[in-house]
């Protein structure tokens, strides 16, 4: 099954609700960004940085850091190719070593937490347009490098 598309205010939503009372917000979710050079000038608070360039190789790390959480969200600067290919990658690695299928012959799955795998829409370019200021969802964020960048 494809990545699906993650709205950035559905995004916005579980990062402000309390985990303990919101029953829209995930259980658990992770947001895993993968641009590379172009991952200056801020960033989505808590997300975790693993660029494109090396992602194929950190790629049994990641699974392993990421196997409990319930959604995954990546995205890059557009959520256009890197982004989208991240995420087709996990879910093609998940596959491949039977991490989302059930036990068979014996064989247990790493993981016990069904995952939903997400890419956001826009991208980070798109997240720092309307949020870009809001220190309740971004940090680092250098709003001279993006006057710049957005025209």
């Amino acid at each position: 099954m494809p990545p699906k598309i993650l709205d950035k205010h559905t995004l916005k939503t579980w990062l402000l609700a309390d985990p303990a009372t919101d029953a829209v917000r995930p259980s658990s979710f992770a947001i895993i960004d993968v641009r590379d050079d172009d991952y200056i000038g801020g960033h989505i608070k808590t997300s975790r940085h693993h660029p494109s360039s090396s992602f194929a190789v950190g790629l049994p790390y990641l699974h392993a850091e990421l196997q409990e959480i319930s959604v995954l969200v990546f995205h890059c600067a557009l959520s256009q190719q890197r982004g989208p290919a991240a995420a087709n990658m996990y879910l093609r690695y998940k596959n491949m070593i039977g991490a989302d299928k059930a036990p068979v012959s014996g064989y247990v799955a790493e993981s016990s937490t069904e995952q939903m795998v997400y890419v956001l829409r826009g991208g980070f370019t798109e997240w720092q347009r309307e949020f870009g200021q809001d220190e309740r969802l971004t940090e680092a964020y250098d709003e001279g490098y993006w006057k710049y960048s957005n025209q």
